[in-house]
């Protein structure tokens, strides 16, 4: 499977869903399941190490506050959930995340969410299981043989260090309102409340949850 078959898969089964992953991506993850179970192992397994490549570069720190912004916060387990989102909605959205986060300010998704207050938005934890359940319906096997079989074809690439840290840009407080309008302006137009004066009663945010970073 080559990258456009990989964008061809996501692209049918998100088909009709306009964007719409369903709760924690199930809607999106059913529909991957059932295109991904009607080919080989093999192709399933290429599925897996295609969606690892483009999970693991929006590991970003501008990629992690549009998803703090969404959510409210965003846990490290959250953003593994949001990562698979993104991927959810295609090609096209993949790589404008990728691009610049703060276009997805323009996904119709992302703007109801932040007039619904809709915190799990985008949040499609059910998508990172899709390969493995697939490859259950046609091996007749289970979770752990999947895992098994992915192991056994990783290999080091030439000329490159797996114990090198992903560069995830520069680092920034999702927490200091200020940084995150220069960094993700659009963004934060959308889910935090506008700037007030020294001199004003401090607003209430749209979003007040106690998820850090790193919990």
């Amino acid at each position: 499977m080559d990258v456009d078959e990989f964008w061809a898969v996501v692209e049918s089964a998100g088909a009709g869903l306009d964007g719409r992953t369903g709760d924690d991506g199930e809607a999106i993850a059913a529909a991957l399941v059932t295109r991904l179970a009607t080919t080989s192992s093999e192709r399933i397994l290429e599925f897996q190490e295609l969606f690892d490549q483009f999970h693991d570069a929006l590991y970003r720190w501008d990629v992690w506050a549009a998803a703090y912004l969404i959510g409210g916060g965003c846990s490290d387990d959250s953003f593994i959930d949001f990562r698979a989102g993104v991927i959810a909605l295609g090609r096209e959205w993949y790589e404008r995340v990728l691009s610049s986060p703060d276009g997805l300010a323009d996904h119709p998704v992302v703007r109801q969410a932040a007039t619904e207050e809709d915190d799990g938005a985008l949040f499609a934890e059910s998508v990172n299981y899709v390969a493995s359940k697939a490859y259950e319906q046609v091996t007749e096997g289970d979770d752990d043989e999947f895992y098994e079989a992915m192991k056994a074809r990783e290999h080091v690439a030439v000329g490159i260090d797996e114990a090198r840290e992903p560069d995830m840009g520069e680092d920034f407080d999702f927490d200091n309102d200020d940084e995150m309008r220069r960094r993700l302006p659009r963004m934060a137009e959308l889910f935090l409340d506008p700037p007030y004066s020294a001199t004003a009663t401090p607003p209430t945010r749209l979003r007040s949850v106690g998820n850090s970073v790193s919990g």
